[in-house]
């Protein structure tokens, strides 16, 4: 049993050293990482419990390696603060994510969402496409297709 426990333990610690550590942001962070971004910057606004979200993430994940330096993708999860962070930690690390990973601290909806666009209705997912040196910018309240954001990245370049 001490074994078990022994081996139980370590490998929890293991995975804790490995595991990438998502940081807590309220909406004025967001804002302040939108307009300091210095290249196309894709948002994802997404949870673990978004069944369309998990389906569509592989195809973010993908244009994400394949545009390596074209533009930043940043994974917004509006998981409840109850998986914060050990659900979201874990799922990130289940699906091996590399990009990079916040979780927003925020309740109010009305409040957040007028703020990264007046039309969205808060439903998942949802994107947000900025370029700040060409001002270009969209907003998507919509699960992508496989091919569909490829093609979408290209408009942004």
């Amino acid at each position: 049993m001490k074994k078990w426990y022994a081996t139980i333990t370590g490998f929890l610690v293991f995975s804790a050293c490995f595991a990438q550590s998502i940081p807590t942001w309220k909406i004025t962070d967001l804002e302040k990482y939108m307009q300091q971004s210095d290249t196309s910057l894709v948002v994802n606004f997404w949870a673990t419990w978004c069944e369309p979200c998990v389906k569509e993430l592989p195809w973010f994940l993908e244009a994400a390696a394949k545009n390596k330096g074209k533009f930043n993708l940043l994974l917004v999860s509006l998981d409840m603060k109850r998986d914060y962070p050990d659900k979201i930690a874990r799922f990130v690390q289940e699906k091996n994510i590399q990009s990079t990973v916040v979780w927003l601290d925020e309740t109010n909806a009305d409040y957040f969402c007028p703020r990264i666009d007046p039309s969205w209705s808060g439903s998942l997912p949802a994107t947000y496409i900025i370029n700040r040196k060409t001002g270009k910018r969209s907003f998507y309240e919509k699960t992508f297709k496989e091919d569909e954001l490829q093609k979408l990245l290209e408009q942004f370049d």
